[in-house]
């Protein structure tokens, strides 16, 4: 379910990046787009390896990418480039991964 989540977290992403400044290509576009691609990334890596402490270790990845997201989301929608319903609505969906990876990562470490 969490990979689910982060993936439609994506494709959101990618789809309100697509607005952002020419300017921005190689900065904040590119910056968010690949923390919020790398939190599925990791889930997908973390399920190949052969441990579940390796798992867990991709998982807390994943967890930091999220992070980063929160803080360029709320960066984005400070200077403009994302106006008040697209931030609610991107924050809203990197507040579901998130707690979802947390949910799983608790599980997975009992």
């Amino acid at each position: 379910m969490v990979w689910q989540r982060s993936d439609e977290f994506v494709k959101l992403v990618y789809r309100h990046t697509a607005g952002f400044p020419v300017d921005e290509k190689f900065g904040a576009t590119s910056q968010l787009r690949r923390a919020a691609l790398s939190i599925p990334l990791n889930i997908v890596e973390g399920q190949g390896r052969a441990t579940t402490k390796d798992y867990i270790r991709f998982l807390r990845m994943s967890r930091g990418s999220c992070s980063e997201c929160a803080y360029l989301l709320e960066f984005a929608f400070s200077v403009n480039y994302l106006n008040q319903s697209h931030y609610e609505q991107l924050e809203e969906k990197r507040r579901e991964v998130n707690f979802l990876l947390q949910r799983l990562i608790k599980g997975l470490s009992n």
